[in-house]
């Protein structure tokens, strides 16, 4: 699943393409929009909250008042809007994935495999992504808030606690082994044994916000294949600190990669 960066980058990508003009065709590709048209609404703006991106349009006037819509989209594990000129080639992928086109006079907005697709009154926001946690990468980034919320749930695991995207909004499974590798905390930790959660969530801000902007995430400092990561798959291969081969284990619905050395379980 996209991590919080790449949809904060998406969001932007289709800012620089979208933002200010108006739309010169649409096509919805999902039963309950097929028979939306866009076409002369104008984007207002893009923006990613935690790992959703909303899509900010006024509607013509003469159709609907003029008000303002949000198109709502979630990645998952496949999704990606691309952005292309006029006339260029799309990128390979089968047009039965593709969700969303959207045109204007000097871009083309392509969604493919999109998740949870929504055109709701930009009002009702709130109920698409008003359950979520602080935004890591958002305005509205407030770690004493993230900490009172994963501290409400003591017997969680911390592994799972930094996924629940309504503790704090953004972290995926990559950042979720680095950083308790980083912090040296073993992924089955209860959150009430995690001797320092203001540290864990300060130190999961600044890994996404070190990598925002860019495409190759890397928590090591290198952007080099095979070098940007401490322990995330990197199963059996030997640690970076202290040579012990990296372990991969299901946690809840998802694998975790940690060093059995440098994480051990406590007591």
């Amino acid at each position: 699943m996209p991590e919080g960066d790449t949809v904060w980058n998406t969001a932007r990508v289709l800012q620089r393409a979208l933002a200010g003009a108006r739309l010169t065709g649409s096509d919805l590709r999902v039963p309950q929009l097929a028979t939306t048209d866009l076409t002369g609404w104008t984007v207002r703006e893009s923006v990613s909250r935690g790992k959703h991106l909303l899509l900010r349009l006024t509607a013509l006037e003469d159709a609907e008042g003029g008000r303002d819509w949000t198109l709502h989209s979630h990645l998952r594990m496949e999704g990606a809007w691309r952005a292309y000129a006029p006339g260029e080639r799309w990128a390979a992928r089968p047009a039965h994935l593709i969700r969303v086109v959207l045109r204007t006079a000097g871009a083309v907005a392509v969604g493919y495999h999109l998740h949870e697709l929504a055109l709701i009154p930009a009002a009702e926001e709130e109920s698409l992504v008003g359950h979520l946690g602080p935004d890591l990468l958002g305005p509205d980034w407030d770690p004493a808030e993230a900490v009172r919320r994963l501290a409400a749930h003591p017997d969680t695991t911390i592994g799972e606690a930094l996924l629940d995207q309504r503790n704090l909004a953004g972290v995926g499974n990559l950042y979720k082994c680095e950083l308790l590798f980083l912090r040296g905390i073993n992924p089955w930790t209860p959150v009430g044994a995690v001797p320092d959660l203001a540290g864990t969530v300060t130190l999961a801000q600044r890994l996404l916000a070190a990598n925002r902007g860019r495409w190759t995430q890397s928590t090591t400092g290198s952007l080099h294949r095979g070098q940007t990561s401490y322990v995330y798959g990197r199963r059996a291969q030997p640690c970076r600190r202290c040579g012990t081969a990296i372990q991969k284990e299901e946690l809840g619905e998802r694998v975790t990669y940690w060093c059995p050395v440098c994480q051990p379980e406590r007591s």
